[in-house]
């Protein structure tokens, strides 16, 4: 593939910066830090064609908002009651009736040193759960006392009591996402496959946004699209009017009329290097990303504009609160890019390198803290979308990388449990007040119904009308575990 010199890296880089355009570096990621970057297999990006953006099938829905509580909140406390775990407090496993966990034929396909980690650490004694649960709704689903206003809205919730997943460490956050191990390396994410499957909804917000703070891995924090290019990596936003984007700002002032004029010269500029190399795939992706770039820079701030917002929704998501305000501010800046035609947002919650829902001790205070920061941002997000008619074209995830243990550690905290846990789906084409799948008396292992992460990405997916394994690139394989099954007990 030839490059005309007009379309290196780095003069385009210095352009934009000189005309207040750094953004594009943010509407198509790592794409210019990386150009002419060969696509799998050694192909370069004009050799082939990715899906045109339109389903494989009538879809139920039309975008995702995906929460992502990082460091695992406990399953036990939360959305899968275990009053047995009262009944034998302080009994090691051995000494309770379900010792035969430990001997359990699931922890035979986990990775070995995984499993005995594990293994080593169910000697300690069993911890009743920390919090009281009751029933709500219509459907009569307990969940706990810390999510009283999820619990007012659970007739909308799936809630899967059965995930399982390979990783018992914080690489269990990517997996989530991606389907795969982080030993295994970097793979695209659900929200790079849906941008890449699906056509844009908007002309001027990117389809892919990711919010809060971002994964402590090497993969981009989230938001990788690995092989499938970085153009379908997703923008990372921070809620925050004066500056919500990296590289927004010209560092000069600059007038609308000054930037529309240097904008139109830049696209002079590219169509001219467009038709000198029409098969550019890379080219054409790079201009793209500069004219969206410049819209973004008004669209994104008016998305932030909450004042233009009812009392009444504001309170809704907490914002007339300290405790709830950050979270809910997210949420709600969620709910006004689905309006506007944002594909997938992802909003991860818990600062630190674990995550701030890790609580390997005094589990009852950090999930009273933890919890209470979410609860009503979350129900109100649910509330709000379905009073707007927004429910049944929007699925909703509310979910985290793993469980925690039946046992205690130390004397009041869980570790890291990946082989029962517990998330749930509302909106588009889920049906709500129902629980599928169950974990043992203790909540150790997922025994009905076992879904491991990406049969999450194949309910998603095939929602919004995409057949993952039609989305193919050319040079690479997918496992059979990366596609996952569709959990079609859950659809409505």
């Amino acid at each position: 593939m030839h490059q005309s010199p007009c379309c290196s890296g780095l003069s385009r880089r210095s352009f934009l910066s000189s005309t207040g355009m750094g953004l594009a570096g943010v509407a198509l990621q790592a794409l210019l830090a990386r150009d002419g970057v060969a696509r799998a297999g050694g192909e370069s990006a004009s050799e082939w064609s990715p899906p045109d953006g339109r389903p494989h099938q009538a879809p139920r829905a039309r975008q995702v908002i995906w929460m992502q509580m990082r460091g695992g909140f406990s399953h036990l406390e939360t959305f899968d009651p275990k009053p047995e775990l009262a009944q034998h407090a302080g009994k090691t496993l051995g000494e309770s009736p379900y010792k035969g966990v430990l001997e359990s034929s699931y922890l035979k396909n986990v990775r070995e040193q995984v499993a005995n980690n594990i293994i080593d650490k169910t000697k300690a004694r069993i911890l009743a759960t920390q919090i009281g649960f009751q029933k709500g709704g219509q459907s009569g689903i307990e969940v706990s006392d810390w999510f009283p206003h999820m619990r007012g809205c659970v007739d909308d919730l799936a809630i899967i009591r059965s995930m399982w997943t390979t990783d018992n460490n914080h690489g269990a956050q990517m997996e989530l996402l991606t389907g795969r191990h982080l030993l295994d390396g970097c793979f695209p994410t659900l929200g790079a496959w849906i941008q890449f499957g699906l056509g844009a909804q908007s002309d001027s917000l990117p389809q892919f946004i990711s919010m809060g703070p971002p994964l402590d891995l090497q993969c981009f924090g989230g938001t990788d699209s690995d092989y499938l290019g970085p153009e379908h990596a997703g923008v990372v936003l921070k809620v925050d009017p004066e500056n919500p984007l990296p590289f927004a700002k010209p560092g000069r002032p600059v007038t609308a009329a000054q930037a529309r004029t240097k904008a139109d010269l830049l696209g002079r500029l590219n169509r001219l290097a467009a038709a000198e190399y029409p098969d550019d795939r890379a080219l054409r992706a790079r201009m793209q990303s500069y004219e969206l770039a410049f819209r973004m820079q008004t669209a994104v701030p008016e998305l932030l504009k909450f004042d233009s917002e009812r009392p009444e929704i504001r309170q809704m998501y907490g914002l007339d609160q300290d405790v709830t305000r950050p979270f809910g501010q997210q949420l709600l800046a969620a709910r006004r890019m689905v309006e506007r035609g944002v594909r997938f947002v992802q909003i991860f919650h818990g600062d630190g390198a674990a995550g701030a829902w890790d609580a390997h001790s005094a589990l009852r205070q950090n999930h009273t803290s933890m919890c209470a920061q979410v609860d009503q941002p979350v129900a109100g997000l649910v509330r709000d979308l379905k009073q707007r008619g927004l429910l049944d074209e929007t699925i909703v995830v509310f979910a985290t990388e793993f469980g925690r243990t039946p046992c205690m550690q130390g004397t009041d905290g869980r570790d890291h449990h990946n082989y029962g846990f517990s998330v749930w789906m509302a909106g588009g084409g889920i049906k709500g007040g129902i629980v599928h799948g169950a974990t043992d008396e203790l909540g150790f292992h997922a025994v009905e119904h076992r879904h491991y992460v990406t049969d999450l990405h194949a309910t998603i997916l095939h929602l919004l009308g995409l057949d993952s394994h039609r989305l193919e690139v050319p040079g690479r394989k997918r496992l059979e575990i990366e596609h996952g099954q569709v959990i079609r007990e859950i659809l409505a």
